[in-house]
């Protein structure tokens, strides 16, 4: 592009421009956009659709990615209201029917067996489940449960009214029997709000602080810089620790909890943007003017210096998916059984000296390619926002 172009066009479309020339930021924006699509519409793409994708199946727990099994789909003698769309969209809805899973069904002149997927000790919680039935007996060489009817028409009846489904999990199960990839696919939910809500808490604060230190300058920019001093010396996780502690765990005070540490950068930023400005002359023709002091902060500073804060917005947006899935490992984050990247590693770290190390991978994983793709942009933000570019 010649001199005289760049001359005709604004500096949004230049950015714009050089933001596009940039492949990995593009990627990167594609590979957010992506989970953030999959983490809005959740429940319409994943298997399980229960609130938490929390269908416990003991019977098939830590099954290994691929694996398939028969279901045999009992409705509930009190079935769940009819869930609303918005309603199902954000939290699910709960299951109509219980689910038993078989090897398979043989049907003789005398009887029919159906040969549950169990094992012995798990017998006994399904007995109370199916009608009033009874578990007897055991497969001689599958060792799983059978359920046997007397009649042949009983048998058709019942199997007929109970729908026979096959489920795969491309993922395998956890070891709650829970489908892995619901799971995983539900826990971008938590890590992708956790970093809007933190970087939307770390703009309002730190946008307030850094510009009442660097506009007023004087007593006011010596108490904002020691209170920024004070906060910056103090380990950001033992910080977001004793809020959390302070203000319970949950979800929401994890969302306030990080929001309430990252804005000290932000902060900083602000005030050193606004040092270097003040003193220009749009500055002093809106003092000659009149304008109140918050009018030219936030309507005449603060447009001119939003390229270095998008660019720590995107940063901020990485820490704050490490931080809640720190949390969410050390127990005092995200609560179950709301599933939750850092939590999914919790539950399954022990499995990866064994031969299920896939279901404390895969969620690490999942989270060192969000952080990397926010990492990514902001460098592509940066290179696209520099003037001098």
């Amino acid at each position: 592009m010649d001199e005289k172009t760049k001359q005709n066009q604004s500096p949004k479309a230049l950015a714009w421009k050089r933001f596009r020339s940039n492949r990995l930021g593009m990627v990167s924006c594609g590979f957010v956009l992506i989970w953030a699509i999959l983490a809005l519409f959740a429940y319409t793409i994943i298997p399980d659709k229960t609130p938490n994708a929390n269908r416990q199946i003991l019977e098939i727990s830590t099954k290994k990615p691929g694996f398939e099994v028969d279901m045999l789909m009992i409705p509930k003698e009190t079935p769940p209201a009819k869930t609303p769309f918005f309603q199902f969209l954000f939290n699910g809805r709960p299951d109509d029917c219980i689910y038993l899973p078989f090897d398979s069904i043989r049907v003789d002149a005398s009887q029919t067996t159906v040969y549950l997927y169990q094992s012995e000790a798990s017998l006994n919680v399904r007995t109370e489940i199916i009608d009033n039935k009874e578990l007897v007996g055991f497969g001689a060489s599958t060792g799983s449960g059978v359920l046997v009817f007397t009649s042949a028409e009983e048998a058709d009846t019942y199997i007929r009214t109970h729908c026979v489904k096959h489920r795969k999990f491309l993922l395998g199960t956890d070891q709650f029997g829970r489908d892995f990839l619901s799971r995983l696919v539900l826990g971008s939910r938590i890590s992708l709000t956790v970093g809007f809500i933190a970087v939307l808490l770390s703009l309002m604060i730190g946008i307030l602080v850094g510009s009442l230190g660097g506009f007023f300058r004087g007593k006011v920019d010596d108490a904002v810089v020691w209170f920024i001093n004070v906060v910056w010396s103090i380990p950001t996780l033992l910080l977001v620790i004793a809020i959390t502690f302070a203000l319970g765990k949950g979800i929401a005070q994890v969302f306030i909890a990080v929001g309430l540490t990252m804005w000290v950068e932000v902060a900083r930023i602000v005030r050193g943007q606004i040092l270097s400005i003040r003193e220009t002359t749009f500055v002093e023709a809106g003092r000659a003017l009149g304008f109140r002091d918050l009018r030219i902060i936030f309507k005449h500073i603060l447009p001119n210096i939003l390229n270095p804060i998008i660019v720590v917005s995107a940063a901020n947006f990485a820490s704050a998916i490490l931080l809640e899935a720190g949390l969410s490992f050390l127990g005092i984050g995200v609560q179950p059984p709301m599933p939750s990247w850092g939590s999914m590693i919790k539950e399954n770290y022990a499995f990866i000296i064994l031969d299920a190390a896939y279901l404390a991978i895969l969620p690490g994983i999942a989270i060192m390619l969000l952080v990397l793709a926010f990492m990514l942009i902001g460098n592509a933000l940066r290179e696209a926002l520099d003037v001098k570019n």
